[in-house]
């Protein structure tokens, strides 16, 4: 992260997004702080808190994908949830503090990688020597003090050991000790365990009997599974329960999607479960609150929080006033233009048109876009958005689907495997549907 300045940042989403520059600009910002905050004396570091953002946009204009490339590029804990599953503490769902749980599970999960690649060198080579042992079992009459017997046991070891470097004893059945672990998440119902006291599943997992199962298996296999075992003996525990709940206050992302759906004016009748009771709990995470996960307390100060929604029925200022000032930077993203798709066709590292080329490739069909043919789906794209319901840039799979559809079912048996598509080939496809205007409002 400290090698990207925001103009990279966004030069780097520039490369998988199309447009909304504006967006782009506002999360490469917000990162870039995150890096000053850093550099920053202790002391003062403590009190610059994140600016959260609020990106406003209909469906399919990027603003998910935007918060999920920006996550994979700095390599942080990211974690989308929509604002819609969450109650007011007290009714059946599930409450706000279990994004902050969730978050710190996807932290660990990476630092574990981390950890694992560290030692993983080690691991192996005490997997060798374990395979090696269930090939060669010692018999209960092997002397180890007799130097003749120790020395011919020695020379077969090696023997082995040359041949399993070289590959040759992977199909080789070996009897090997696993684990089965017993999760008891039935008996709680359909809460779950995210809903109960943060020590219970590790007092489960203490107190239930851990069950060993011999089974059979070739070696290839046992490798895989042995060096699993071998992984989680070297990696520490209490390392990576540091390190993850460190990664989760300083560099987590939670992108709370559907925000509008929860905004709107204060109920008249009955408890508002699902609007200001969620705002209300809302609140204290984004404001910087302690939530207790199963790996110790989290912070939320530090956490950037972006918040999005296509805000149709309602507009921010919906949202509460406590809320509205947690959030102080809004941007908006614009519709997708034809010009827009055209791009997305083909600007993306890994376009749409270049997945489905891919795809086909792998039974030797060579799919010919033309210039006019992705001018074309553009088009075609962009009008239907304009006259049913605009999904945004999630039409252009829909069309791409129904155009290559014949293709994609015929491709194995196929005997031209060149198929050029042009625009005339793309409107013979979606003639029917185009003219039938009410029909492709369920097909499209």
């Amino acid at each position: 992260m400290a090698d990207l300045t925001p103009r990279q940042i966004v030069a780097e989403l520039d490369r998988y997004i199309v447009g909304q520059n504006a967006a782009k600009r506002a999360v490469a910002i917000a990162i870039r702080n995150r890096w000053r905050r850093q550099q920053l004396d202790p002391e003062l570091r403590k009190d610059v808190m994140p600016k959260n953002i609020i990106m406003i946009g209909s469906t399919g204009v990027g603003k998910t994908e935007i918060a999920r490339r920006l996550a994979q590029l700095i390599g942080a804990p990211f974690l989308k949830v929509e604002a819609t599953k969450y109650t007011e503490v007290g009714y059946h769902g599930r409450d706000v503090e279990s994004m902050i749980r969730d978050l710190t599970e996807i932290a660990v999960g990476m630092v574990r990688q981390e950890q694992r690649q560290l030692v993983e060198t080690e691991a192996k080579e005490h997997v060798t020597e374990r395979l090696l042992d269930l090939l060669l079992p010692t018999s209960p009459s092997w002397d180890s003090d007799d130097p003749e017997e120790d020395e011919r046991h020695q020379r077969t070891r090696q023997k082995l050991r040359k041949k399993l470097e070289a590959g040759e004893l992977e199909d080789r059945m070996v009897e090997l000790s696993v684990e089965q672990k017993i999760v008891p998440v039935q008996i709680f119902s359909n809460l779950g365990m995210e809903q109960m006291d943060v020590d219970f599943q590790n007092m489960f997992e203490r107190i239930m009997p851990r069950q060993n199962q011999q089974r059979q298996m070739p070696v290839k296999e046992a490798r895989r599974v042995l060096l699993e075992q071998e992984t989680d003996a070297l990696i520490d525990r209490q390392v990576v329960t540091e390190k993850a709940i460190e990664l989760t206050e300083n560099e987590g992302i939670v992108f709370i999607d559907e925000l509008d759906k929860i905004c709107g004016p204060q109920s008249t009748h009955g408890p508002d479960v699902s609007r200001q009771g969620v705002q209300r709990d809302l609140l204290p995470i984004v404001e910087g609150t302690t939530v207790n996960t199963r790996y110790g307390p989290v912070r939320t100060d530090h956490i950037l929080f972006i918040a999005a929604g296509a805000f149709h029925l309602s507009k921010p200022a919906d949202l509460m006033p406590e809320l509205q000032g947690r959030f102080p930077i809004r941007v908006e993203l614009t519709d997708l233009t034809q010009e827009d798709f055209l791009r997305i066709l083909t600007e993306p590292k890994h376009s749409l048109t270049r997945q489905y080329t891919e795809l086909l490739a792998t039974e030797g069909i060579k799919l010919d876009f033309t210039k006019e043919g992705i001018s074309a789906l553009a088009e075609i794209a962009y009008e239907v958005n304009q006259t049913t319901q605009n999904i945004g840039a999630r039409r252009l799979q829909t069309i791409l689907e129904r155009v290559i559809e014949d293709v994609s079912f015929e491709g194995p048996d196929l005997k031209k495997k060149t198929v050029r598509i042009d625009d005339k080939y793309v409107r013979d496809r979606l003639s029917d549907i185009l003219q039938k205007e009410d029909l492709s409002k369920f097909i499209l």
